[in-house]
Formats: C-alpha cells, sequence, structure tokens
C-alpha cells in the first residue's frame, strides 16, 4: 500500500512539476527600463507602470497570454534578450538597421520624433551647420547621430540620460537640446510650465538616424512570437484600445504615419 501510494504521489509530482513548466512557457516575459515616464516607471509601490504596460497587458489580453514586466538597465536589453532571460524588449527601442543585424523587430506601436527645446529668446539657427554657435545636448545615439549628420560643425554634448540632459538645460550648461519629443514635453516642458522652455522649430526627421519607430524586440528565431505581437497590436489598434491609451496618457497622436 505504501509502494502504491508512493508511486501515485511520485506522478502527482511530477504532473504537477509538468504542468507548472508549461504555465511558465505561456508567460511572456517582457523587459522594460522602467525609467521613461509616461511610457515606464516605477510607481510607489515599486510596481512597473506606463503607458507601454498598458499596451503590453491590451496585447496579451488579446492574445490570450499572460505577460510579466521586468526591469532590466538599457545597456543590458539586447545582451538579456540573447541569453533568454526575458521574450521580447518593450523598452521604446527604436527600430535601427544596426539593432536588426542582432534580433527582429515587430511592427512599430509609436513614433515620436525628435524636436528642439530651448528656452524662450534663444537664436536657434536650424539653417547653420552650427545651429547660430550655440551648445546642444543630445543622447548618445540616434540624436547625436541626427546632429552630427546634419550640424557637423555644432558643440554637442552628449549625455547618457535625459535627466541629466534637462538639468544641464535648466541650468543655463546648455542652450538647447534634441530630445525625443514625448519626453521632452513630460520630462521637461510639463515639469517646469514657467520657465520657458518650448519645442523650437519642425520635428528632426532621418530614417537614417532615427529609423523606422519603435518596435518590440525579440529573438530572431521567434518568428511566431513576432507575427502574434504584430496581429495583437493591429488588433488593439483596430478595436479603440491603442487610441483610448494614447488619450489617456498623452493627449495627442505619437503613432505617426
Amino acid at each position: 500500500m505504501f509502494k502504491t501510494l508512493g508511486k501515485m504521489t511520485a506522478i502527482s509530482l511530477l504532473a504537477a512539476v509538468s504542468a507548472g513548466a508549461a504555465n511558465a512557457q505561456d508567460v511572456i516575459r517582457f523587459a522594460t527600463e522602467a525609467a521613461y515616464p509616461p511610457f515606464n516607471e516605477r510607481a510607489a509601490d515599486g510596481s512597473i507602470v506606463g503607458w507601454e504596460i498598458d499596451l503590453g497587458q491590451a496585447m496579451c489580453a488579446h492574445m490570450k497570454r499572460e505577460c510579466e514586466f521586468v526591469a532590466q538597465d538599457w545597456d543590458g536589453m539586447i545582451p538579456g534578450l540573447l541569453s533568454n532571460r526575458f521574450d521580447g524588449i518593450f523598452a521604446s527601442m527604436t527600430i535601427t538597421e544596426e539593432r536588426k543585424q542582432r534580433i527582429d523587430f515587430t511592427d512599430k506601436y509609436y513614433q515620436s520624433p525628435a524636436r528642439f527645446v530651448s528656452k524662450d529668446g534663444v537664436a536657434l539657427d536650424r539653417s547653420a551647420a552650427d545651429l547660430g554657435g550655440l551648445k546642444v545636448g543630445a543622447i548618445a545615439g540616434v540624436t547625436e547621430c541626427y546632429l552630427n549628420k546634419f550640424h557637423p560643425d555644432a558643440d554637442i554634448a552628449i549625455y547618457r540620460s535625459s535627466e541629466d540632459m534637462f538639468l544641464d538645460l535648466q541650468s543655463g550648461r546648455l542652450d538647447a537640446i534634441l530630445s525625443e519629443s514625448v519626453q521632452a514635453d513630460f520630462g521637461l516642458i510639463r515639469e517646469n510650465p514657467d520657465a520657458g522652455f518650448a519645442f523650437r522649430g519642425e520635428p528632426a526627421l532621418d530614417a537614417g538616424c532615427f529609423g523606422a519607430g519603435i518596435g518590440i524586440g525579440v529573438r530572431k528565431e521567434d518568428g511566431d512570437l513576432r507575427a502574434s505581437l504584430n496581429d495583437a497590436i493591429a488588433a488593439v489598434r483596430a478595436d479603440g484600445t491603442y487610441d483610448a491609451l494614447v488619450e489617456k496618457y498623452f493627449g495627442y497622436d505619437i503613432y505617426g504615419e
């Protein structure tokens, strides 16, 4: 009797472990920076919240899959994906040809152009290679690329984080910045309504530097997941969920053409 019970217990445990493994495989794990409001950030209770998290959960509901978001430093995003620490990068990552050599991307789910920002009275000359002699801040990578390409004589200061760049603009160490527009809107202009900061001129557009929009990064071998995510992006845009979330967080279109 005891041998029989032992055998049954072992079978039960094996079944439970197998079910747990199957359930784990059903969960899609997305990496996010948790430091890029309003797209992704830490709430007071430590949870990860933001527009991308709400959008991702709506997409996962469409796919009938459970999803979770995990925090990951930016420099570890692609290495972490390639080492299977998570299944996708849902972190406002621009689709570029350089990144596509290592990973694949879904269709874009938004595209926020870069804009110049300065205080009132600053003479920013967009027609000049040196931008009128101003000292201009940019984030390493895409906005740096644009300034080097179109304003090669400009005095450029390169930053790793938008927060540090915004602080230097506020303190007067910079005359202007070139920043992703939503981040500049929420992280600088709205935070300092009486400081005179505003967008200057038309958006900075260049597919060579800014890529084809923002997509979810996936491993090249995960074609089925990529296809499912593309279907989900299309579905939430078609049923009004996407527009409702955009209106809730931003109040203006961020998808672009």
